[in-house]
């Protein structure tokens, strides 16, 4: 295994992410193949990996060219997916979750990736990493296929949190331009607030606040607000951005995701009833693949927790090797861009530009 100190840093040896083995789904084997199949495409890649280092060394050992990439960093326990946020915080210090936050913290790692409880992950992120300033909820975004040219859309927030007033809603507004910005490449993202309807008196009180706010600050913020959007616009090419509750955001997500793999497997079973649709499935294979590819919703894995003084990539807890290979493919382009310093400079103008506007008149007399 690399040592500890050819890792730190990540300038002159590659970049350095670190990574929770533990606590998804499919165990650390699905995680250790995914870094495998990320060095694959990426030499430069280095890794701080955390979890039992009787159990990784081995799994590490196994796949060619891995080990001089990654630094084991010894953590005896796991975060479990049942376990409460609150019971990780007062007793998690020794899991490889905790370990794993602890390297970007420390400056050891630039971006933290792991599978495990969302709920204990952002928990120990919050405590540990702390909020940026003038944050006040940190979101969790994620990737939307679409028919944009960059072929995705940013959404925020899908899980940190249920609640979100129109202030809230604001600042994720600008968080979501940040990414886009740095993710995606655009240089005024559009932003959409999602609500049941285009229509300006639909919606909850709390929306029409905060589509005004949204409105006012674009011009401070630098993007552009198409508006209210509906569910059938994340997709499309009309925005961008689409800022929402975490619960609402978490529903769509997983409503998308579960209808992705429907119609990969309803194409399958219509291409294997007869033998006259094998032989059509034969003669679309090509076209087949790149659909199946385009929906397939392990390519586009990796909720990014923005907010926060350090950059932290979820990855579904059902990864398998190609979707934790998504998730540090994401990983890498944010730690390209020095994302968390970007995003906590744009906030801060952000927030100075945006409180000149929104500021009540000055009271009469």
């Amino acid at each position: 295994m690399t040592d500890g100190a050819a890792l730190t840093g990540g300038t002159v040896n590659g970049t350095v992410l670190s990574v929770d083995a533990m606590g998804g789904d499919l165990g650390p084997s699905a995680v250790i193949s995914g870094l495998a199949k990320a060095v694959s495409k990426n030499p430069d890649l280095r890794f701080i990996v955390h979890g039992p280092k009787a159990e990784l060394e081995p799994l590490i050992a196994r796949k060619r060219g891995l080990s001089e990439k990654c630094e084991i960093r010894h953590a005896e326990g796991v975060v479990t997916m049942g376990a409460k946020p609150s019971h990780v915080m007062r007793n998690g210090k020794d899991t490889s979750m905790w370990s794993t936050i602890e390297a970007v913290r420390s400056g050891e790692a630039t971006v933290a990736v792991s599978c495990g409880n969302t709920g204990a992950l952002m928990a120990i992120s919050m405590i540990r990493l702390r909020k940026i300033e003038g944050v006040n909820r940190p979101a969790i975004a994620c990737l939307w296929p679409s028919r944009n040219p960059q072929g995705f859309n940013v959404m925020l927030d899908v899980g940190a949190d249920i609640r979100a007033d129109a202030e809230d809603l604001l600042q994720y507004a600008l968080m979501g331009a940040s990414y886009a910005r740095n993710g995606l490449d655009l240089p005024r993202p559009r932003i959409g607030l999602l609500n049941v309807g285009t229509e300006e008196h639909k919606g909850r009180a709390e929306l029409k606040v905060a589509s005004d706010l949204i409105e006012r600050a674009s011009g401070a913020a630098d993007f552009e607000f198409v508006g209210f959007v509906e569910g059938s616009d994340l997709p499309s090419d009309r925005v961008d951005v689409i800022v929402t509750d975490g619960f609402t955001g978490n529903v769509a997500l997983k409503t998308g995701e579960g209808t992705a793999r429907l119609i990969r497997e309803l194409l399958e079973q219509a291409f294997k009833k007869t033998p006259f649709s094998r032989v059509a499935a034969l003669l679309a294979y090509t076209s087949l693949r790149r659909l199946s590819k385009r929906i397939d919703p392990r390519r586009v894995n990796g909720g990014v927790f923005l907010g926060l003084n350090g950059t932290v990539v979820k990855s579904h807890g059902s990864a398998d090797p190609t979707g934790v290979a998504a998730a540090i493919k994401l990983a890498e382009r944010l730690s390209a861009t020095g994302f968390h310093k970007r995003l906590a400079a744009r906030i801060a103008q952000s927030e100075v530009a945006v409180s000149n506007i929104i500021q009540p008149e000055d009271p009469q007399p």
